[in-house]
């Protein structure tokens, strides 16, 4: 198996590299160069299977021969294991034809933590061989940072350095990242909001010097390994509906479109899916490109549902290459003068394509607090901000059934706000309880690319 960049100007490399790289050398983000797929009768044969089994499938088609079977197998048990629910992503029925794909059992109680737990697993495995130390430079809305800094803390391979808004994520989020102890974590508050994050980790990735100096790498949704491990629950669920005999939609709260993406991803390599339906909040840059053929920036607005508040969405890219034919070139162009002007007028071959499969809706938030309400009252689910916009989206788009809404966190890292839309005020887990007695430990940084870089080469040199 072999990976290309959606920007054509940097060689192939193995799944390895691939993973280990994050982001290309060009700016780019990694794609196989062809998808591998399954037969229905593969895919058939995932019914009432451990959802590592069928983790250690579907990514090993990414792998290909780079990774043993056994060792890979063994690494999806164990990360899989640090989940506080046997089925890893159960579903829950909340109305007829819909149900909630519940992503939040993991260690830091948000889907962030399904790939997460697998790609650290994969880094020590990879590193290990190689003999080599990697810094992982990651920016996070709220999720992200939290599950990798739980996935990675301890390890001795890698040094983490995640970024966060200040002020823009819950203290439930925050202190997933800022408690951790361990010498080969740091933490970031950058006085700015997650696209200027996001932005200041993709002029690290493009700093030949540093990337160098300290063996950068990323575990953000650009990281394809991450796409590979999150493909999985679209199969265990689609199958569990009766997939491949019927096709199931998806409805995905979405921000950087990872999450989406990766429901794409299940869908090329055979599995049915009816349609996928991108449920954004007021930052409606996916929204809007799906339902107008413009994908333009806009302000980023704080809202309830913060692990959404991005207008600028990575995995848009790798669908645009998809959609205009694998055009690298023509890939190229668009995304560079998105970093410029902030817009791309799709081509109508390929908004004809996305068509096919996406819809966008956008929530407001009246709208997200009364979903909250009534799922609790209709269901008795207590559901997080970000699944309500995804919940909210079902009013609004037509999804041939079934269909399953993704819920990306558990309700108790949104405390505040979700006791403030229904009264009810959701408690952590047993295993986190004590989060809020933790000792934070973190640092603050302006919104600027080199004072951001020099921090990140003196914490990798120490």
């Amino acid at each position: 198996m072999r990976y290309v960049s959606t920007r054509g100007q940097c060689p192939a490399v193995g799944f390895t590299d691939a993973v280990l790289s994050g982001l290309a050398p060009d700016g780019g983000l990694y794609v196989p160069e062809a998808w591998p797929t399954f037969s229905r009768a593969r895919i058939e044969g995932f019914a009432g299977k451990p959802y590592a089994e069928v983790a250690a499938a579907v990514i090993g088609a990414f792998a290909g021969d780079e990774i043993p079977a056994a060792d890979l197998r063994e690494m999806c048990e164990e990360a899989y294991a640090t989940f506080n629910h046997k089925a890893v992503v159960p579903l829950v029925q909340i109305g007829p034809d819909a149900f909630l794909a519940e992503l939040f059992h993991g260690p830091s109680l948000a889907f962030k933590d399904v790939a997460m737990q697998i790609l650290a697993r994969l880094y020590d495995h990879l590193l290990g061989a190689q003999g080599r130390t990697q810094t992982i430079l990651c920016a996070t809305s709220g999720d992200t940072g939290g599950a990798a800094v739980e996935a990675f803390r301890g390890r001795k391979n890698v040094k983490i350095v995640a970024l966060f808004p200040e002020g823009r994520i819950s203290e439930v989020q925050r202190r997933f990242m800022t408690t951790a102890e361990e010498d080969n974590v740091a933490c970031v508050a950058v006085t700015g909001t997650f696209d200027d994050c996001q932005a200041i980790v993709k002029q690290a990735f493009q700093d030949q010097s540093l990337r160098q100096a300290v063996d950068l790498t990323g575990v953000n949704s650009i990281n394809f390994a991450r796409i590979a491990a999150q493909a999985v629950y679209y199969f265990t669920t689609a199958v569990a509906l009766g997939a491949p005999h019927r096709k199931v939609s998806f409805c995905v709260p979405s921000g950087n479109f990872g999450d989406a993406f990766a429901g794409y991803v299940a869908m090329r390599m055979g599995l049915p899916v009816a349609r996928i339906a991108t449920a954004t909040n007021a930052n409606d840059i996916l929204a809007r490109a799906f339902e107008t053929g413009r994908y333009v920036r806009g302000a980023v607005q704080p809202t309830i549902s913060p692990a959404m508040d991005i207008q600028s969405a990575s995995n848009f890219e790798r669908l645009y290459f998809e959609t205009v034919k694998r055009e690298p070139v023509e890939t190229a162009r668009a995304f560079q003068a998105f970093a410029e002007a902030g817009a791309i007028d799709i081509p109508p071959s390929a908004y004809a394509a996305m068509r096919e499969v996406f819809r966008g809706v956008s929530i407001g938030e009246d709208e997200t607090a009364r979903t909250i309400v009534s799922t609790l009252n209709e269901t008795g689910e207590l559901i997080d901000p970000h699944t309500a916009v995804g919940v909210a989206a079902l009013r609004h788009v037509d999804l041939p059934g079934p269909v399953v809404v993704l819920s990306t966190a558990h309700a108790a890292k949104f405390p505040d706000d979700v006791a403030k839309a229904c009264g009810a005020m959701p408690a952590l887990p047993r295993g986190v309880a004590n989060l809020a007695d933790r000792r934070e430990r973190f640092d603050r940084l302006p919104a600027e690319a080199e004072t951001i870089k020099a921090y990140v080469r003196a914490f990798a040199e120490r």
